[in-house]
């Protein structure tokens, strides 16, 4: 890709906007639907800090930890990085503290080809506000 195809924003905020414009993002209700019925996978891309200070999904459920900074080479399954759930037809749904990161990582996760990927709308916060089964809640 030449210097001039590359897109340029006018700002951050314009940026998340493409981002999400190639998204079928879900909520937390039918993230957690989707995981219960097996068809996806979550990922919390958030750091280890933010989670032992906001709390994390439950790990009964399909939720894998994969902080943001290797994301994409944990999900390309040409990368010797790999997890073995990397697939061009797998559906992740990657989960942020509040779904602005996820946006952005999930967006890079479909230009490597995995299509399926999106994220969930408000994060964590999100999660936890709509009752779902959470590890531990450091905010009792």
């Amino acid at each position: 890709m030449s210097g001039d195809e590359t897109p340029r924003y006018d700002g951050v905020d314009e940026m998340l906007a493409d981002a999400r414009s190639h998204l079928d993002r879900v909520d937390a209700a039918e993230a957690h639907r989707e995981l219960l019925a097996g068809d996806a996978l979550l990922v919390d891309i958030r750091p280890a800090a933010q989670r032992r200070a906001e709390g994390e999904v439950d790990p009964g459920l399909p939720v894998q930890v994969i902080e943001r900074n290797v994301l994409e080479w944990r999900f390309d399954p040409r990368s010797d990085a790999r997890v073995p759930e990397a697939s061009y037809d797998a559906r992740v749904i990657v989960l942020c503290q509040e779904g602005y990161t996820s946006s952005l990582a999930a967006h890079a996760l479909q230009q490597l080809g995995i299509h399926r990927a999106t994220d969930v709308v408000g994060g964590f916060a999100a999660w936890r506000e709509a009752g779902l089964p959470v590890a531990a809640d450091p905010h009792p």
